[in-house]
């Protein structure tokens, strides 16, 4: 069994990530820490796990943890992930891997001299819906892909939330755009090779709050837009040669619930496609995540999203940022 730690009390490790773990196979969940000992304690009480270190560093420095999972704000991914593998602790990290480029191939080149697995937390690529999707595209279900158009928003201006926080490395494209280019990327194949965008950024915090990218690649074209103030929304369309792809709920894709990703290849369109809705029964993202990490940290295999795409993704962000300033 891998023995977790988790590295901060964060919402998105409360209530989706750590529950997850403790369903999984092959892991469990034996210490949290946080900077509060008051509240790490009540969190660890809730969830049901046995240690709450009142600091990052005693739990790094437990013999009992094996691998770390780093939800912490994006700013201490590189630090935390650093001090981990130097620990001796394989590392789960969420995304965006690191605040720049450089910062993330200084987190890989750690992890790889300390002979620790690690792993940045894109979970949605191992859900089943997005497994199939590739395998379409792959195929050439849908002809060649041609073109990506996708869309991640939601609603968020409080000044204080750390989304907000521009040292924090706050910001939509940080946040959420980062989803966009790694599956435009994933579904056109290799780096773009132009990048324009078009920021809008908050006049009193500075962070970007209406993203747009261009990414133009070799076999095709992606388009994107994310924004964090503006109605919760979230939508994938590949269009191929010979069809198209669209996925209902691409990222925030419901434990609980069945998915849906619909093809449409030949018919009338737009009056009268041929569409096939594949449904996909209900499936955790963040336990398949867990499971597939146990198994490459036990076996000693590749974890199945590499490090380097999101080093790759960290760079595609810098060209944007810089085309649209």
């Amino acid at each position: 069994m891998l023995r977790w730690g988790v590295l901060s009390t964060a919402k998105i490790a409360r209530q989706k990530v750590i529950p997850a773990m403790q369903r999984a196979d092959g892991g469990q969940v034996v210490a949290i820490a946080g900077r509060d000992a008051t509240r790490t304690q009540e969190v660890a009480d809730d969830l049901g796990i046995d240690r709450a270190h009142a600091s990052y560093e005693a739990l790094l420095g437990d013999p009992d943890v094996d691998a770390v999972y780093i939800p912490l704000p994006n700013h201490l991914h590189a630090e935390w992930t650093i001090r981990a593998a130097r620990a001796g602790k394989h590392v789960l990290c969420e995304k965006p891997m690191a605040l720049s480029s450089t910062e993330a191939r200084s987190m890989v080149a750690a992890c790889s001299e300390a002979g620790v697995v690690f792993m940045e937390a894109f979970m949605y690529r191992l859900h089943p819906s997005w497994r199939t999707v590739l395998d379409l595209v792959r195929s050439g279900r849908i002809g060649q892909p041609m073109a990506v158009q996708s869309w991640f928003s939601y609603f968020n201006d409080d000044p204080h939330n750390i989304r907000n926080v521009a040292e924090y490395g706050g910001g939509a494209l940080l946040d959420i755009g980062c989803y966009c280019i790694d599956l435009s990327r994933l579904l056109l194949g290799g780096e773009p090779v132009a990048v324009t965008g078009s920021v809008t950024r908050d006049p009193v915090t500075g962070v970007d709050i209406l993203t747009s990218g261009v990414l133009a690649f070799a076999t095709g074209t992606a388009t994107f837009t994310c924004s964090t103030r503006v109605e919760p929304d979230q939508r994938v369309h590949v269009y191929g040669s010979e069809g198209r792809i669209s996925v209902d709920i691409p990222f925030n894709i419901p434990p609980d619930l069945a998915t849906h990703v619909r093809v449409t290849v030949g018919g009338a369109p737009p009056v009268a496609p041929a569409t096939e809705t594949l449904t996909f029964a209900p499936a955790d993202q963040y336990r398949i995540q867990a499971e597939e990490f146990a198994v490459s940290v036990r076996d000693g295999t590749p974890v199945p999203i590499p490090p380097e795409e999101g080093i790759a993704d960290l760079v595609v962000m810098e060209r944007l940022l810089a085309a649209a300033d």
